[in-house]
């Protein structure tokens, strides 16, 4: 095998070790992952799995950079290029609910599920989290801040407490779905996150 071929089937081999990690720890949480149950569902040797990472918590790490991709990629991506403010939000509002609605991690929400496992430990893979979901409130604040200065949304309009109820109504979401299987919950969700910004939902 030439050592392109060897480059490129390494790197295959560990994008589908990520993409298990993924599905894994959307259930079973972060922690839940272990080399033994990633090297059996791939049919590889544990030897195999942890020659890519390293240690468990680097695999970690790139489960959380890769859920944090597929994030964007569904979420942010679609909406970035609408015009800065209330439009852009609105735009938000409704790909973060149909992004939970659809069901792309098999665990529901892989953030809310890694924040909730992490809140109250310490290391890189909970600054990880707490990077990411920085990285997210920055967006709707910023949002929120041109709304304001267009005025399209009062003077008075406090972007972090708009991400504060924004984040918990997804959570909230989330566990409406994953728990209670509530089918209403996405339209209840769209309508408390508009009208936290003050458009009737």
């Amino acid at each position: 095998m030439s050592p392109r071929k060897s480059a490129a089937a390494a790197l295959e081999t560990r994008d589908a070790i990520v993409a298990r990690a993924v599905a894994v720890a959307s259930t079973d949480g972060l922690e839940g992952l272990t080399i033994g149950r990633l090297a059996g569902d791939l049919s590889m040797s544990k030897a195999g799995v942890i020659g890519h990472f390293g240690s468990k918590e680097r695999l970690q790490l790139a489960a959380l950079e890769e859920a944090v991709g597929i994030f964007t990629r569904t979420v942010w991506e679609p909406v970035a290029s609408r015009p800065a403010g209330r439009e852009r939000l609105l735009a938000i509002c409704d790909a973060w609910v149909a992004h939970l609605e659809s069901g792309v991690f098999p665990g529901g929400c892989f953030l809310a599920a890694a924040a909730a496992e992490f809140d109250g430990r310490e290391g890189p893979v909970r600054d990880g989290v707490v990077a990411a979901l920085g990285r997210w409130r920055a967006v709707i604040e910023r949002d929120v801040r041109a709304a304001v200065a267009a005025g399209e949304l009062p003077a008075d309009s406090d972007p972090a407490q708009v991400w504060f109820e924004w984040n918990a109504f997804a959570m909230g979401l989330n566990q409406a779905l994953q728990l209670h299987g509530d089918a209403s919950a996405p339209d209840r969700a769209r309508r408390a996150m508009r009208r936290a910004i003050g458009v009737p939902g």
